[in-house]
């Protein structure tokens, strides 16, 4: 455990010099760049040098006492952001108080200080980003031991094979529970033949382990609870199976699930008061401005569709379909006709990746999500926001209700233009893919916030861009 330690304070350590050499490089920078564009006039070295060195003390005062240089900070990416800009934005507040209250003719131009702390910001997100998802400087890779050989267990094999789904965290192995469906259970991992019991302590402390899983198929009667007590006491991080899944891969295992879960875990609540007050005046803002820019795009696109086939049918190249919307209301979503007029003539059909019913240019606008842009309507409508669930077809509805698990839990949110399942799972067609989706789904819905909405928004951006869609 002592190893342990020193290896965890090391890790801590590189951090804090890295970073405030990043701090004190861009408050440099930033200095350098405003004096180039004739936005702030020349000061003295001595100045600079105690300016940039308050702004680096503060900045890193400020990530210390929000958590950012814990060596066992557990967080999703989106919470090493949030805690940035605290940190960050403290710093600000706390430097602009302290150098007009202490060293008044020290201060700097007005400009300086926003835009230090705006490219200070920017870096640290970027450096963050690399140590923590890849692995730099050994940050964020913990090791982990799971308690459970079964069939739950058996979902981390199933669900993170690859390497680039464990690049937060080195497994030891699967320790065997009495209880474990081993029929169904762990194949080609680790398995580790320790009795848990007193001795347990020891393996914990010769293998350096951060984090033990809960993942036993039986609980009662076999969890060794005394023993994960005392690991917890010693600073030993317990996750239960359903968290460690929700927070490595981006989605909650419904299959799994259970009420208490459900009821004491954190999340299923709106995270930002702001975004609730202003969601539709936010949502009618952004699709103005999308509006604006695609309008050419959507003008085009109606009159190919009419020359295409509409003026031989007929039929109008919009196409208006009922789905489910919030709190379970129907409503009719409108769509860039991109099937054939017939193409639900036997009944409502699960769509398919090489749909024959799809037209020629049908192919194109759904590659590229142009099908969709006519859904800015019923975001003005106040019906969808900018992100969300997919909303379905009210029959498909009626049958994953029946098959799905928690299916109607992805309706307490307003159905979007884009959401969290079609980033991580970009096709469905079947009760399976609902089922996959619907992981993504119960997340976003667990999870939303300001901060995802941008995240989502700015990747499907990268999505269209780049033709990754169906």
């Amino acid at each position: 455990m002592a190893v342990n330690k020193r290896n965890q304070n090391k890790r801590s350590n590189i951090l804090v010099l890295t970073e405030a050499l990043l701090i004190a490089y861009m408050g440099y920078i930033t200095y350098f760049i405003l004096t180039q564009v004739g936005l702030i006039s020349k000061v003295p070295p001595e100045k600079l040098i105690i300016n940039v060195g308050l702004l680096t003390v503060s900045v890193l005062l400020c990530s210390l006492s929000v958590g950012l240089y814990e060596a066992k900070l557990r967080e999703t990416f989106r919470g090493i952001i949030r805690r940035i800009f605290v940190s960050v934005g403290l710093s600000y507040f706390l430097v602009e108080i302290v150098s007009r209250a202490l060293f008044d003719k020290l201060v700097m131009d007005a400009y300086f200080l926003p835009a230090a702390v705006f490219s200070i910001i920017i870096t640290l997100v970027i450096f963050r980003y690399f140590t923590n998802r890849l692995g730099l400087l050994g940050l964020g890779k913990v090791r982990i031991v799971v308690l459970g050989a079964g069939e739950r267990a058996s979902i981390i094999e199933k669900r993170m094979r690859r390497d680039v789904d464990r690049i937060g965290f080195e497994m030891v192995g699967f320790v065997p529970i009495p209880g474990d469906n081993r029929e169904d259970g762990i194949r080609r991992e680790k398995i580790v033949h320790i009795k848990v019991d007193e001795n347990f302590q020891q393996f914990i402390n010769d293998n350096d382990i951060e984090e033990i899983v809960i993942a036993c198929d039986q609980r009662r009667g076999t969890l060794p609870v005394e023993v994960l007590f005392e690991c917890r006491l010693r600073g030993i991080e317990v996750t239960e199976l359903l968290d460690f899944m929700e927070r490595e891969t981006g989605q909650i295992v419904v299959n799994l699930m259970y009420p208490s879960w459900v009821i004491y875990s954190n999340g299923f609540q709106s995270q930002n008061y702001l975004r609730d007050a202003l969601d539709y005046s936010l949502n009618v803002l952004v699709a103005a401005c999308v509006l604006a820019f695609v309008w050419p795009i959507m003008l085009t696109t109606a009159l190919i569709i009419y020359l295409d086939d509409g003026r031989r049918t007929g039929v109008s190249v919009f196409y208006a379909q009922e789905r489910v919307g919030l709190n379970g209301q129907l409503f009719k979503i409108l769509k860039f006709r991109s099937m054939r007029p017939d193409a639900e003539k036997d009944g409502a059909k699960w769509a398919s990746k090489n749909d024959d019913r799809v037209t020629r240019i049908g192919h194109f606008i759904r590659k590229y999500r142009i099908d969709e842009l006519p859904q800015l309507l019923n975001v003005f409508k106040g019906e969808m926001s900018f992100i969300g669930p997919r909303p379905e077809r009210p029959q498909f509805v009626e049958q994953l209700v029946k098959e799905v698990p928690y299916y109607n839990q992805r309706h307490n949110v307003k159905p979007g233009l884009a959401g969290w399942a079609q980033l991580n799972y970009p096709y469905g067609a079947s009760v399976e893919d609902s089922m996959e989706k619907l992981k993504f789904d119960l997340y976003y819905v667990k999870h939303q916030s300001l901060l995802l909405d941008i995240l989502i928004l700015i990747r499907t951006v990268e999505v269209v861009l780049f033709g990754k869609g169906r």
